[in-house]
């Protein structure tokens, strides 16, 4: 059996509380990485969740790895630090 590369979804804050966390990679809305608007999360799996197929929660977009690193790496969802 081959394994599937994750898929990783960006999500609204308000269906945070509606994953079914053992379902896919974060634990809890407590592991979840928020943007920092606060308006954005990212789920991970390797084989969609229920609560996706059914349309429960859609998606704003599916993303690989290469393009949630890239994501992150932006100022919408990565603070700069300051140099001193």
């Amino acid at each position: 059996m081959s394994h599937l590369p994750d898929v990783y979804a960006i999500i609204e804050i308000a269906a945070a509380n509606a994953v079914d966390y053992s379902q896919v990679g974060e634990t809890s809305i407590d592991t979840i990485r928020i943007n920092l608007a606060l308006t954005e999360f990212v789920l991970k799996w390797e084989h969609e969740p229920t609560f996706i197929t059914d349309g429960t929660i859609v998606p704003l977009q599916t993303l690989t790895h290469a393009e949630a690193l890239a994501l992150m790496a932006t100022p919408e969802w990565t603070e700069e630090i300051p140099v001193e």
